[in-house]
């Protein structure tokens, strides 16, 4: 499949990216125009569209920087004894530090055509890796963490509701065994 991506930003459009990811910290994805951002950088509107063709094209870019974050934090949490319960303290943190962005890489469909090519694939392989190699094992541990992050971004736990726990207790259920790789390796 091709890809409409760029493979590298230049200098600019990144310059770009990074007041267009202020802006989407500051006030969520409604605070993204071209209008904010050039006014951030400086420069008119219609500059931007020299860099990035596009609104879907600035938030791919996004996207994929975060991404890339994810990756970096991924990566490191393999290194741990834990790496599946590090990996999902990652994956929280991320979430509760970058809501906006969380919200924006997660909340409607991803255009994979315009992130940066292999971006998401490297923030994936960890937790494949975490979970024994195993597709469909991992797949049900990130929509664990997912609804586990989107649900606590929402505050719809109760109140006095121990997340921890329910985290600990929810990523048991997705460490791998030789039962569950059987199973699971069946169906990929």
């Amino acid at each position: 499949m091709a890809t409409s991506a760029p493979d590298q930003l230049t200098p600019r459009a990144r310059e770009i990216v990074n007041a267009a990811r202020e802006l989407l910290e500051e006030g969520g994805i409604e605070a993204l125009s071209m209008r904010r951002i050039g006014q951030r950088l400086g420069i008119r509107a219609p500059s931007i569209y020299k860099h990035l063709p596009d609104k879907d094209a600035l938030e791919a870019a996004i996207i994929s920087t975060g991404f890339d974050e994810q990756a970096a934090l991924f990566e490191a949490a393999l290194e741990q004894p834990d790496p599946l319960g590090a990996l999902a303290r990652a994956y929280r943190d991320f979430g509760r530090e970058h809501p906006h962005l969380y919200r924006l890489m997660t909340d409607r469909t991803l255009n994979r055509e315009l992130l940066v090519p292999g971006s998401e694939e490297r923030a994936a392989l960890p937790l494949y890796k975490a979970t024994g190699e195993n597709m469909n094992l991992a797949r049900a541990a990130w929509a664990f963490g997912h609804g586990m992050t989107i649900l606590e971004l929402n505050n719809r736990f109760p109140p006095d509701a121990d997340l921890d726990a329910a985290w600990e207790h929810g990523i048991a259920a997705f460490r791998p065994d030789t039962t569950t790789q059987k199973r699971g390796r069946k169906h990929e």
